[in-house]
């Protein structure tokens, strides 16, 4: 089944609807496909959106996936643009079509067929998932937080845990309660400081027969010299000081050798006993974009694209967000995988695709560096601020880096809905937050 717009005008089709792809679909919508200028549609697998900066939030329970997700169906209603379901499969470049697996819903009917989408201008925001690197246990008894069912799924296993712990009548075994987040990035980071709050929350509500300072142990393993080794070393030292302080067990230069159904095995022999392990260590894009009909990839799937984001191969296809690999000539080498690059690239593509439209050609993107945010939970924030104003990094700590870490969301959040909206939503969970538990329950 073929979808294509009735009309000669320009068809922008973005598949994906992350941070980026999201923000790139509204702004278009807003000032093209309202203006019957450009048809722009967006394509994605899932019915709604959600930062993935706030996964283990969702997964911790500190923040509640309702409050915060969008509806695809809505957004595009509200912003001129399409959406259409269904999961990308590949491409056909001489024909300029997407080609689109049929969706199923949770019950295995079929809710659309297979289809192509045509298109003049391609964007492909897919995002990147985790990169087990081939470790033998994985895939069968880690979680992963790449999608917000991940982060549900881990949430639920944490509740039915603390509760079974609390409910059943004998000693609670090694490796209950014990949680294992292979991994020191950011998110396997910010998830042990989530966990630290929430968990102390949870059994607070009743389960008195769990002890939380002596019966949950969170454990981060990783293998570089160091947590958070793409980051400063000053950032790096600082949070791991915190982690420690809260009682997370750190474990550097140390690698995952096999992950068992109740322990983590590691390299030099080692057996942690834990009921629940989270894989968070190691980025790749997905596998299909190796073999997209001939477009340049690199070795963790990355399409290589030029610096003005479009492909190497075909000027037609444009690449952007963490499924991008793309120069960085000012620290050469590549920009990284992060919220604020995918940002930049929705806001440069946005003025760059009415270029194209008006057959002027393309910009080269430019990435600038504002530093990164790594907050603590409730117990703090971290991070390093980069701008023209200074040279080379300032370290800030506490509330002024917790602002400035939530501001990031805003940002966001401001690209999709506006001022007013999110202004009251903001007001609105002030509110509620009053009334209700502050952690999710269920």
């Amino acid at each position: 089944m073929n979808e294509t717009p009735e009309n000669s005008l320009h068809k922008i089709v973005i598949v994906g609807g992350g941070a980026g792809g999201l923000e790139l679909a509204t702004r278009l919508g807003e000032a093209l496909g309202r203006r019957g200028k450009a048809h722009i549609t967006l394509i994605d697998r899932n019915w709604t959106h959600i930062w993935k900066p706030t996964l283990h939030e969702i997964a911790a329970g500190s923040m509640d996936m309702g409050d915060h997700e969008v509806g695809y169906l809505a957004q595009a209603h509200w912003h001129g643009f399409r959406f259409r379901i269904g999961e990308m499969t590949g491409i056909d470049r001489a024909r300029r079509e997407v080609h689109v697996a049929s969706f199923v819903d949770a019950e295995s009917k079929e809710v659309t067929p297979k289809r192509s989408f045509a298109y003049d201008t391609l964007v492909i925001s897919v995002g990147s998932q985790c990169n087990d690197f081939g470790t033998p246990g994985v895939r069968e008894y880690a979680l992963k937080l790449e999608t917000a069912k991940d982060a549900r799924r881990f949430h639920a296993r944490m509740i039915n845990a603390c509760v079974r712990a609390h409910a059943q009548a004998g000693p609670l075994r090694p490796e209950q309660l014990h949680v294992a987040i292979i991994g020191a990035g950011a998110t396997g980071i910010e998830l042990a400081a989530e966990l630290h709050h929430t968990t102390r929350e949870v059994v607070a509500y009743g389960l008195d027969r769990v002890d939380a300072e002596k019966d949950i142990k969170l454990v981060v393993i990783e293998a570089a010299p160091r947590v958070l080794p793409a980051l400063p070393e000053r950032l790096s030292s600082a949070t791991e000081g915190l982690l420690r302080k809260l009682g997370v067990e750190v474990l550097t230069n140390a690698k995952v050798s096999e992950v068992l159904p109740n322990a983590v095995r590691l390299a030099d022999g080692r057996e942690l006993p834990a009921e629940l392990v989270v894989w968070a260590a190691g980025v790749k894009a997905a596998d299909f974009l190796a073999h997209l009909d001939g477009l340049e990839s690199n070795r963790i799937n990355q399409l290589l694209v030029r610096q003005t984001l479009q492909t190497t191969l075909d000027e037609n296809i444009i690449a952007m967000g963490d499924c991008a690999c793309c120069p960085w000539p000012e620290k050469n080498g590549f920009v990284p995988p992060r919220a604020q690059a995918a940002h930049q690239q929705a806001s440069h593509l946005f003025r760059q695709l009415q270029r194209r439209i008006k057959g002027k050609p393309l910009q080269d993107f430019h990435y600038h560096d504002y530093g990164s945010m790594v907050s603590l939970g409730k117990f703090s924030t971290v991070g390093s601020m980069m701008g023209g104003l200074m040279k080379g990094s300032l370290f800030i700590e506490g509330s002024f880096a917790k602002l400035m870490y939530i501001s990031l969301y805003k940002m966001h959040e401001l690209a999709l809905h506006g001022w007013p909206k999110v202004t009251l939503d903001s007001l609105i969970r002030l509110i509620t937050r009053r009334t209700e538990p502050h952690v999710k329950l269920h």
